[in-house]
């Protein structure tokens, strides 16, 4: 009985993961990051490559980065630092692109 009192409370929580884990993109970045990357990609790979190495980085970023870093990051009147910059480009790189 108590289990089941237990899993009544959890259920809500668990219910909100997802919703936190999808909140690291400010409004609008992420249309913007993957346009601007699809840009970029698909001039060394073909259109549907792009855009799912795009989809990862951006699952990547969205994952392993806060929202002020991927604020940071998509600031274009402000480069962001070497550091996170150099850290966004590490952990992007485990998207690969097949050519």
């Amino acid at each position: 009985m108590r289990v089941i009192r237990l899993l009544v409370l959890a259920a809500p929580l668990a219910m909100l993961l997802p919703l936190s884990a999808q909140a690291a993109w400010p409004a609008g970045e992420k249309a913007q990051y993957m346009e601007d990357c699809t840009m970029a990609a698909s001039k060394s790979v073909n259109p549907a490559e792009a855009q799912k190495h795009c989809a990862c980085g951006a699952d990547v970023l969205e994952k392993k980065f806060t929202t002020q870093e991927i604020a940071q990051l998509m600031d274009k009147n402000t480069p962001p630092n070497g550091e996170l910059g150099q850290r966004a480009l590490k952990e992007i790189s485990v998207c690969r692109v097949q050519k």
